[in-house]
């Protein structure tokens, strides 16, 4: 367990296109395996087209670590943002239903911080880390909550957990791992997030 937990912070640190590696290991029988399974199952939640055009949840969280590849040494903690950007939606298969012919994963991002929890402990014991990781998962919906000024935008109970700082560059890599995103469209959506969070 702790040569793939290396292996995979390596190549989250180092690649380029971390997508790469991880399309490529996706295929192999460990990766079936608890609690990898876990990031398997991106592959079977479908998404909303209109919203995400590229398809399910893996394909989604590929360009999203593509992207913050890209912009990883902003953050203050490389590490702790990379295994964010790889589980920020690990808790989308379990709460994606159908609701009125819609595809919705509501409260994904709760149930996120459970899940990259109790993935993470199967790789370290490192409290500080698990609690950097899994603060980034449960607030990166903040964003579209914030600026859309929806009843569940939590603005005091994010900065009390949270960077909102971090926040903002997660939220900018997730709104661009899409196809079709529109740079600076979202890039004005962070500006009013980080604006609404003073």
């Amino acid at each position: 367990m702790n040569a793939i937990f290396s292996e995979i912070t390596e190549h989250l640190l180092n690649d380029a296109s971390p997508s790469e590696y991880f399309n490529k290991i996706s295929h192999e029988p460990f990766f079936d395996k608890y609690p990898l399974e876990m990031l398997q199952k991106l592959k079977s939640a479908e998404q909303t087209p209109k919203y995400h055009p590229e398809g399910n949840v893996w394909n989604h969280t590929m360009m999203v670590l593509d992207e913050a590849a890209k912009v990883k040494n902003k953050s203050k903690n490389e590490k702790i943002f990379m295994w964010a950007a790889l589980l920020h939606d690990i808790g989308k298969p379990s709460t994606t239903k159908i609701r009125n012919g819609k595809i919705t994963s509501y409260e994904h991002d709760i149930a996120g911080e459970r899940l990259a929890a109790e993935f993470l402990k199967e790789f370290t014991s490192n409290e500080q880390f698990i609690n950097g990781v899994t603060s980034l998962v449960r607030w990166h919906m903040q964003i579209l909550f914030v600026v859309k000024d929806l009843p569940f935008a939590d603005i005091y109970s994010m900065k009390k957990q949270s960077d909102v700082n971090e926040i903002a560059l997660l939220g900018l890599c997730d709104r661009l791992g899409r196809i079709g995103a529109d740079r600076r469209k979202e890039e004005e959506n962070i500006r009013i997030f980080l604006e609404k969070c003073k």
